[in-house]
């Protein structure tokens, strides 16, 4: 089915679909919900940021798209399930999880507490498996679904003073691959998206922790080879690819998505 989009011709990939997106009030998760939202799915934004998921919301539905968002501390087994239960209550269905939610702390071992390790670890790792436990009992007793996971260039190689950031993509990439393996012959796809450095509000965190400016950072960018900082629009479609059916053959992978920087690291 081809749809009208802002002037923009969409092919509907998602019609009819729902998903569910943590994270999605801003950066990577927003651009996400507003491309599967022009793609035909109904959204579910979940997000601690009350102001920007519900902006987000208003951006979707003054666009003709349905969304709601549901405030929830991914963090939480009781809000995981809720928000999963609050889906299910609304569509009656649960095609698609995308868990973005995340966080970043830049510092070494010696410079990383223990309660900073634990929350990168609580919002990046286990918040995936959370959701995903809330959400496949839906997705098998419907006969498959799609579950797409944020990890990083860092989850597959190491990165300067990022200690617990990298652990903690590195154990979404294998929680992936072990998800896949378990529940694909219930008709559930499991792909990990490994962005490089994107513009989102994240980056400008991590900046200020290098004690770097925005700019600075986007000048580090040169050294890909396509020579520039990524955009959270150009995730959102390798997203899209790995939640649509398009997909089909396609599980346990992570594709990178980084502008090339991690080309030459093998």
């Amino acid at each position: 089915m081809m749809m009208q989009k802002n002037g923009q011709t969409r092919s509907g990939s998602l019609f009819g679909k729902v998903a569910l997106i943590t994270g999605g009030a801003s950066g990577i998760g927003r651009a996400t919900a507003e491309l599967f939202a022009q793609e035909g799915a109904a959204i579910a934004i979940i997000d601690i940021d009350a102001t920007s998921g519900k902006a987000a919301v208003e951006s979707i539905t003054n666009a003709g798209g349905e969304a709601i968002f549901l405030a929830c501390d991914v963090t939480k087994r009781d809000a995981c399930e809720h928000a999963v239960e609050q889906v299910v209550k609304r569509w009656n269905r649960l095609d698609v999880l995308f868990n973005n939610a995340g966080v970043t702390r830049r510092a070494s071992v010696l410079g990383t507490t223990e309660e900073e390790w634990d929350w990168v670890m609580a919002v990046n790792v286990k918040s995936v498996f959370l959701m995903a436990k809330a959400a496949l009992p839906v997705m098998i007793a419907r006969g498959g679904g799609s579950i797409v996971n944020t990890a990083s260039g860092w989850g597959l190689v190491g990165g300067k003073n990022a200690v617990s950031y990298c652990a903690s993509k590195g154990a979404v990439v294998q929680l992936t691959r072990a998800m896949a393996i378990d529940h694909g012959p219930e008709g559930i796809r499991v792909n990990a998206v490994c962005p490089g450095d994107t513009d989102t509000p994240m980056l400008a965190s991590e900046a200020s922790q290098l004690g770097q400016t925005h700019e600075q950072i986007l000048a580090e960018s040169v050294d890909r080879p396509l020579q520039r900082i990524g955009y959270p629009e150009e995730i959102a479609q390798a997203v899209l690819y790995l939640a649509s059916d398009a997909a089909s053959f396609v599980t346990g992978t992570t594709l990178v998505v980084d502008g090339g920087g991690l080309a030459g690291s093998g």
